[in-house]
């Protein structure tokens, strides 16, 4: 339970625990003054929910269907247990350790302390632009209780004379001809490039782009595709037409930013208790569906088709690294959100126990999610007689939020499976949502005391405040165009280089041997020889190979067929760069306040600063003592006794 920071009064350990202390802590009030959670479950719940979002349910199923099917498993499993579990643990154990947020745990290495600026600034570009997909959730949600369902006929007034009501009521009439029309057009659900992921997954020449009329045989978009182009989204012609703000969409984004406002006023105290509602809940309702789905026609058809497996494309490079980029984007490290969350945890917490549970709870829940999702497309392709192969075209907005509820319409009471559906969607956002802004908020209220201090519900308001003012260029019809700019440029490339910086300075710099003897202080046993092993080679090996693909492999982004303007992507291209600047500004920053030599302050500056420690007041002696017993050496000279240290 967090106590808002600086306050005069703190609760007592006994209220913080639940009304008890954690056996065999003996810390004291001052210990955590921050604050802490109220029970163990809080925050592994909290990670979960972190970790686990609406790119599960979207992203997945499609790479794997794309990638071998069930031998995309191999890969990904691979990936997320040498890769995804180390990179996971290093995080938590530089929160738990420290106590401090992102913006302040590189005091470890004064050198790199712009890292925790980068997580920040980030996080803030997340917490901007990736609320937009609640706002389409929340308006979805709203219509799942309207009859009819508005993209179930095309009555309305948004419709075309073009338009299908879906392609079920349409395969009925029995016209090969037609069929093939629809089959045609399931391939065009491309809506967006959609998250991270995709964009990076189109740097290796994977097509995005649409069109919501099929240009071999004439229009034909389902009711649902021109509800979400024409009436949600009311897309205008291009990023230059900016258009009008749409009250719906605002009135959307407001009632988002109250949400996260209501559940994050308080901090942990706060969130730690909302996490049992929207981490558990997705779980009740993914495995509702899946029950009702295994009743549905062609539902076991759907499930064969994703697990069956095409070894041969194992020989791909591609469908690897897929895999592990699908492995770090869905776990969200170097965002500064696992750093934050655990930061709060108690000192003598089990770190590894978390990291093993929340990592695999995010990569069990994608490949679980998808027995949900090949149910009901092996659905709707028995009844629409088309192939489950043209309906996972699409990894983004255009799959959940076009494809899958029309696929719940030939269901029994599609209203009920909306409503569920969407509901599902917006816990599964909302959690995603409080690991980034809490890191936004976390890093200004430590970095201000003097302002923000016991002032943590004032502290929220102002930043959801801000951040829904600058949400508005999102709510107008040219808002999708920036929402994919900003999604495509804000983190693609400072995330995984961030993630190559931290390895090299846990596991180089700092050493892995010394931060294992970091990590015993805390759980009372020291980190695995393999999970050092990945510190030091594979994880950086894997994280600079990724960023080197992804800039010498980058494509422009394109929506339904429109290329952006050169100042568009110039305009990405900054944005890209300003989560990068305070890691060169405050390393000369710090190299120009330091004495002596070129190499005498870059020894200096990558020691860790003075006040680098475990945060529990009775460590702090000892292992500042242990410290000045350390040989100093430059980091470069040492950075072979380092590994040899680290793997011994």
């Amino acid at each position: 339970m967090r106590k808002t920071d600086g306050e005069a009064k703190l609760p007592s350990m006994e209220l913080l625990n639940g009304g008890k202390t954690e056996e065999g802590d003996d810390s004291s009030q001052e210990d955590y003054q921050r604050g802490t959670w109220s029970h163990k479950l809080d925050f592994l719940l909290s990670v979960i929910g972190y970790s686990v979002g609406v790119s599960n349910i979207w992203r997945f199923p499609y790479l794997c269907i794309r990638n071998g099917g069930g031998a995309f498993l191999i890969p990904f499993f691979f990936f997320l247990v040498f890769c995804g579990i180390p990179l996971y643990f290093l995080e938590l154990c530089l929160g738990q350790f420290s106590g401090v947020s992102s913006i302040f745990v590189w005091k470890l290495c004064p050198l790199f302390k712009g890292l925790g600026f980068l997580m920040v600034i980030v996080s803030a570009l997340m917490s901007w632009y990736y609320i937009t997909v609640l706002v389409w959730v929340l308006y979805y949600l709203v219509n799942s209780f309207t009859d009819p369902l508005p993209w179930s006929v095309c009555t309305e007034k948004w419709n075309t004379h073009h338009c299908i009501e879906s392609r079920v009521k349409a395969a009925g009439i029995g016209s090969v001809a037609e069929n093939s029309v629809f089959q045609n057009t399931s391939l065009l659900y491309n809506a967006s490039s959609s998250s991270i992921l995709q964009n990076i997954s189109t740097a290796f020449n994977v097509s995005v782009s649409t069109n919501d009329t099929n240009p071999g045989t004439g229009d034909s978009p389902t009711a649902a595709k021109e509800f979400w182009q024409r009436r949600v989204l009311r897309i205008s012609s291009g990023f230059d037409d900016v258009g009008t703000i749409e009250p719906h969409l605002v009135i959307g984004l407001f009632v988002a930013w109250v949400l996260v406002f209501l559940c994050l006023m308080k901090g942990v105290k706060s969130v730690g208790k909302v996490v049992y509602v929207t981490a558990v809940l997705p779980y009740i309702l993914l495995t509702t569906f899946l029950i009702r789905g295994l009743m549905l026609e062609g539902s076991i058809d759907g499930i064969m088709y994703y697990l069956s497996p095409d070894f041969s494309r194992l020989s791909d490079f591609q469908v690897w690294l897929e895999a592990g980029i699908q492995v770090f984007y869905s776990l969200g490290p170097a965002w500064g959100g696992l750093i934050t969350m655990s930061s709060y945890n108690k000192f003598n917490n089990n770190c590894l126990r978390d990291a093993i549970i929340g990592s695999l709870a995010d990569g069990l829940t994608s490949f679980y999610a998808g027995f949900v999702i090949f149910a009901l497309l092996g659905n709707l392709a028995a009844e629409t007689g088309l192939k489950i192969s043209d309906m996972t075209g699409d990894s983004g907005p255009g799959l959940a939020l076009v494809v899958y509820p029309e696929a719940m319409l030939s269901l029994p009471i599609p209203h009920l499976w909306a409503v569920l559906f969407f509901l599902m969607l917006l816990t599964l956002g909302i959690d995603s949502q409080f690991g980034t802004f809490e890191t936004v908020s976390s890093g200004l209220a430590d970095a201000f005391p003097q302002y923000f201090a016991g002032r943590k519900p004032i502290l929220t308001a102002g930043v959801c405040i801000i951040m829904f003012v600058l949400g508005l260029p999102f709510c107008t019809n040219g808002g999708m165009y920036y929402f994919q700019i900003v999604d495509w440029y804000a983190a693609s490339l400072c995330v995984l280089l961030t993630s190559f910086l931290e390895c090299i300075i846990v596991g180089w710099i700092y050493g892995a041997d010394k931060f294992s003897k970091d990590v015993k202080l805390m759980i009372g046993k020291d980190v695995n020889i393999v999970i050092r092993f990945c510190w030091c080679i594979i994880t950086p090996l894997v994280m600079l190979v990724t960023f080197i693909i992804t800039l010498t492999n980058y494509q422009p982004p394109t929506y339904e067929g429109y290329k952006y303007p050169v100042h568009a992507r110039v305009a990405g291209f900054i944005l890209s760069l300003i989560p990068l600047i305070p890691v060169p500004v405050t390393a000369v920053y710090y190299y120009t306040r330091t004495d002596g030599t070129f190499l005498q302050r870059i020894r200096k500056l990558t020691q860790p600063a003075a006040d680098w420690g475990p945060h529990l007041n009775k460590y702090k002696k000892e292992y500042h003592e242990n410290q000045s017993n350390t040989p100093d050496g430059a980091p470069l000279l040492t950075a072979k006794r380092n590994l040899l240290g680290n793997l011994m």
